[in-house]
């Protein structure tokens, strides 16, 4: 590993990882610490180059954050964990999974997509622009340079095939907002490709966690009792 993940953590108990979304950092779960840290050993992660992470000389793709994500474990001695991803987050924690089934406790897919056609179509062509913009402005702008790397995650990654799906045999909660910015028969798509797994949608867009996060933690918490209840 040729950096290492800024992180924080709280409470004690089964670990849950939280991932945040592209060009954000761990600050984005500032409503699910609390809540979750009375049952559960919460790790905030910031994702290479993103938040106080260094961005590090590796590729700076899905696999890579999801390899990095085992680098994290390893260093803390984590030999399972419930790994909650929102968005890009989200991407890696399917990856992560996939890749490492035997390190993969649980999964809170929170507003994820498989390739750019899940997202709703103003929004990959802002995404477009963006990426256009910045690949013209690079050379001469590490700002910019830095802005193409997060648009060309969201335009050329994690790129998952449905069927690649059925591997994941871990618990897996899909969870969206009534109003995201995720395609729903996208959000479908994954919950029916996951044997197994329980879809949930709340009230609000694509920041559900931030924005409305009274009913995003109650699912997510009902989701995780329910499922290590019945594992006892």
């Amino acid at each position: 590993m040729d950096i290492t993940l800024y992180y924080q953590s709280y409470g004690s108990g089964e670990p849950l990882i939280l991932l945040h979304g592209n060009g954000e950092d761990s600050g984005y779960f500032i409503h699910q610490i609390d809540f979750f840290a009375e049952n559960y050993h919460v790790f905030t992660v910031d994702t290479r180059g993103h938040g106080k992470s260094p961005r590090g000389t590796a590729p700076f793709t899905i696999k890579q954050f999801a390899d990095d994500l085992q680098d994290f474990m390893d260093e803390h001695n984590l030999e399972k964990a419930i790994i909650l991803g929102f968005s890009d987050g989200a991407n890696i924690a399917m990856k992560f999974a996939l890749y490492y089934p035997e390190r993969t406790r649980a999964l809170i897919l929170n507003a994820g997509n498989l390739n750019v056609w899940g997202l709703e179509a103003s929004i990959r062509h802002k995404i477009g622009k963006r990426y256009a913009k910045a690949l013209f402005r690079s050379r001469k702008s590490k700002r910019e340079k830095h802005i193409l790397e997060l648009q060309r995650l969201m335009l050329f990654d994690p790129n998952i095939r449905p069927k690649a799906l059925k591997a994941i045999q871990v618990p897996t909660l899909v969870i969206a907002g009534t109003e995201d910015l995720i395609k729903p028969e996208h959000t479908d798509l994954i919950a029916r490709s996951i044997s197994g797994s329980v879809k949930t949608l709340i009230p609000g867009d694509h920041a559900v966690a931030f924005k409305n996060p009274t009913a995003f933690n109650r699912a997510v918490d009902d989701f995780l009792s329910q499922t290590f209840s019945t594992q006892k």
